[in-house]
């Protein structure tokens, strides 16, 4: 049984212009061989939800970077009997009541002495201003549970910011342009192993596949099996570099589809 876990943005998804139409044709072969294919990425339970039913994807996913894990409520493999549940899905919560995210990146600021501007001081334009998102989509991304991105300051020592988030048992994923507050108790891979554990059928061998693009995804790559780094058109993210992992031939969802197909064809499935 194989297990695919993936990025969004810049892996599953073109960094440039966040289509994924080479993918499509496995990603059909992959439904069609019940091999669940589970997004783990920055972006929210909106943003998922619309991109899944744009590309057809059924499976479980998991929200603002490991926060959130929502199970659709006819997915009867997992044990979901700790899981809050919503309409469609029973969820985990990992992460911050949004509101509190708000609150502690406000106090992080006080002590910093300086503005951290995040999502909910943003407007919809302002949003898509900084990121090329369309203006649906940016209300869809503010559209928050559990975590707050904020704007990522170039003169604070990413040390001292994650250093003040420990005392209010946050942690910061710093990113290039935005930076992302969460639980400490969150994260990618907390979130990839939370699902591996509550595996019904635990007695099944078990193959996951994890595929990322940046220093984010670090934390999901080493919780699988067959970790894949999915290159940026410029090449392997810096960050990623020290890392002796397979490396996709092609940036995006071209990349994406190639390294799929040919593990697929290696495993004879």
């Amino acid at each position: 049984m194989l297990f695919i876990f993936t990025d969004l943005d810049g892996t599953l998804l073109n960094q440039n212009d966040y289509r994924y139409d080479d993918a499509l044709p496995i990603l059909e072969i992959l439904k069609n061989k019940n091999i669940p294919v589970i997004p783990v990425t920055s972006k929210t339970k909106a943003e998922v939800e619309s991109l899944c039913a744009e590309i057809g994807l059924n499976d479980p996913f998991i929200t603002e970077n490991g926060s959130g894990i929502f199970i659709p409520k006819d997915d009867f493999r997992f044990d979901t009997t700790q899981a809050l549940t919503t309409e469609s899905y029973n969820y985990i919560s990992l992460g911050f009541e949004y509101h509190n995210a708000r609150c502690i990146l406000w106090e992080i600021s006080q002590k910093l002495k300086t503005d951290l501007v995040g999502f909910g001081d943003l407007s919809p334009e302002d949003i898509v201003n900084l990121t090329g998102l369309s203006l649906n989509e940016a209300i869809l991304a503010k559209t928050r549970n559990f975590t707050e991105p904020f704007l990522t300051p170039k003169h604070i020592n990413p040390s001292l910011l994650q250093n003040i988030a420990q005392e209010y048992q946050a942690t910061i994923v710093v990113g290039d342009r935005f930076s992302h507050l969460i639980s400490a108790k969150a994260g990618k891979g907390n979130a990839v192993k939370w699902l591996l554990n509550n595996y019904h059928n635990l007695e099944e061998k078990i193959t996951t596949i994890g595929l990322g693009n940046s220093p984010n995804d670090i934390s999901l790559l080493e919780s699988v099996d067959i970790p894949i780094i999915i290159p940026n058109p410029d090449g392997v993210h810096k960050g990623l570099k020290n890392k002796n992992w397979q490396v996709a031939p092609h940036s995006g969802s071209k990349g994406w589809s190639q390294v799929i197909t040919e593990i697929i064809l290696s495993h004879k499935i």
